[in-house]
């Protein structure tokens, strides 16, 4: 949520239409109103408006099928009391969430007082003295750093465990039953392809998401009406991107291939769609092969620097695809019992059993998983870290963010989140719940080190082309 630099009553009703020459005008009114580097151009293409943006991969494009971008839209106004609106936390240009080095661009530009910077959670901890600017750099370092955001949430009453221990590096006055956990603002786009709505899937719906947020997040004095409601949720599920153009490789929808965001609007898409483990409602069986954007490059047969770069996001999508991985010690998977499918302690599956959407890369159920991001060995100095006693057992367990089971209440769903949609990656580093992984080569290296994969330097370097191609 991103908020614009001009208060938009200032402005005329600014809205993208779909003309194919309007590049000046509208990247203007789209760079005064709602983001804070220019787009790069504003077309129609296939009747739908378009933004286009650069990355460190090359360019990443959103399209709106629901129309114009109409930035009266209740996402990009101020509807709480503290300056922020749906956009200051979920930028266009930065992937539809934030990045660090948008954040401090912001941070510099405004000695800290850009509407992101808001102690009710923008800092370390709740109520943070954010009186000078050396007081503001201390109080929003984990904003500034990992582009998270402080989330806190009291344990359920119910819960089958207590807080039993606190090690907080920022030494927050937080009551001893309220977690303080920081996690990356999820973008705002590509929502058709949910089944679970924030990283622990607290919320019903996008509608309620909304609305909470801006009871929340924007310190809002009243909820939000069912229209405004509405007219968020019609805006953001009209919202596609992916990368369009990658540098050597070119357009990403030339000589075949279907990545870029219009061919991701037209993926099919429902709950338990190609799921793994018999949850297809239509009882379609599983296809490791999820994602087939690329496939028609394998038979190109050029040379030089755009060949090259070609083949090594072909091999990349096919190593994602079919790549043998031994899968174990992942909670909510191995040993988990779905329907009259037991999942044994280990087996070999691929990237794909549990990025399964097709060509989104998300889970199509609500599957939240234990994958060790949140583990004690994995915590780094900026993180706090919670010990967390079973209530009958006496068990205990360390982690940074007890996920999925500070809404459930159940120890088993410690450690627990759920998968993201993986279209649009270059655009918004850094990666997983809680920004560990400063680079997708970040991403992959932790992948191959948990699962004992025995990557080569090649395959890695063809998965990260793959990754940063999507």
């Amino acid at each position: 949520m991103k908020t614009p630099r001009r208060s938009l009553r200032r402005e005329r009703t600014p809205v993208v239409k779909h003309h194919t020459h309007i590049i000046v005008a509208a990247a203007v009114v789209v760079l005064l109103v709602a983001s804070s580097i220019a787009v790069r151009r504003v077309k129609a293409e296939e009747s739908h408006s378009v933004v286009t943006f650069s990355d460190s991969a090359g360019e990443f494009r959103t399209v709106n099928v629901n129309g114009d971008f109409d930035l009266q839209n209740p996402f990009f106004r101020e509807l709480g009391t503290n300056g922020r609106a749906c956009v200051t936390c979920h930028q266009p240009d930065e992937g539809w969430t934030v990045t660090p080095e948008g954040i401090r661009r912001r941070f510099d530009q405004t000695r800290g007082l850009d509407p992101i910077f808001r102690a009710n959670d923008g800092s370390n901890c709740d109520g943070a003295d954010i009186s000078s600017l050396p007081k503001r750099r201390r109080a929003f370092s984990l904003l500034l750093d990992r582009a998270v955001i402080r989330v806190g949430i009291t344990v359920p009453d119910d819960a089958e465990f207590v807080v039993e221990r606190v090690d907080d590096p920022y030494y927050c006055d937080a009551p001893g039953n309220t977690v303080s956990m920081y996690r990356r603002p999820l973008p705002s786009t590509n929502l058709t392809f949910l089944s679970a709505v924030m990283w622990d899937g607290r919320e019903p719906d996008l509608a309620t998401q909304a609305d909470d947020a801006t009871m929340g997040h924007a310190q809002a004095a009243h909820h939000l009406s069912p229209e405004q409601a509405h007219e968020i949720v019609v805006f953001e599920t009209g919202l596609y991107t992916a990368q369009s153009e990658v540098k050597h490789a070119g357009s990403l929808s030339a000589a075949g291939a279907t990545g870029g965001p219009f061919a991701l609007s037209q993926q099919p898409f429902y709950i338990g769609i190609n799921d793994p483990v018999g949850l297809n409602p239509a009882g379609v069986p599983f296809d490791e092969n999820v994602f087939t954007l690329f496939g028609a490059w394998s038979h190109d047969e050029g040379h030089g620097s755009r060949h090259r770069s070609r083949q090594a996001i072909v091999r990349g999508e096919q190593l994602f695809n079919t790549k043998p991985i031994t899968l174990s010690g992942v909670a909510g998977l191995n040993g988990q019992t779905f329907g009259s499918i037991t999942l044994p302690q280990s087996f070999v599956g691929t990237c794909t059993i549990c990025h399964d959407t097709p060509n989104s890369g998300n889970h199509s159920v609500k599957a939240p998983l234990n994958i060790g991001l949140a583990d004690a060995s994995r915590r780094t100095p900026d993180m706090p870290l919670y010990t967390l006693r079973h209530k009958m057992t006496g068990a205990t367990v360390q982690t940074t963010d007890p996920g999925r089971a500070m809404i459930s209440g159940k120890w088993q769903d410690v450690g627990k989140f759920k998968g993201p949609i993986l279209r649009g990656l270059a655009a918004r580093a850094p990666y997983f719940h809680n920004g560990s992984a400063a680079t997708l080569d970040d991403v992959v290296e932790f992948y191959d080190t948990r699962f004992n994969i025995g990557l080569t330097d090649d395959e890695k370097a063809d998965l990260i082309a793959f990754l940063r191609a999507l």
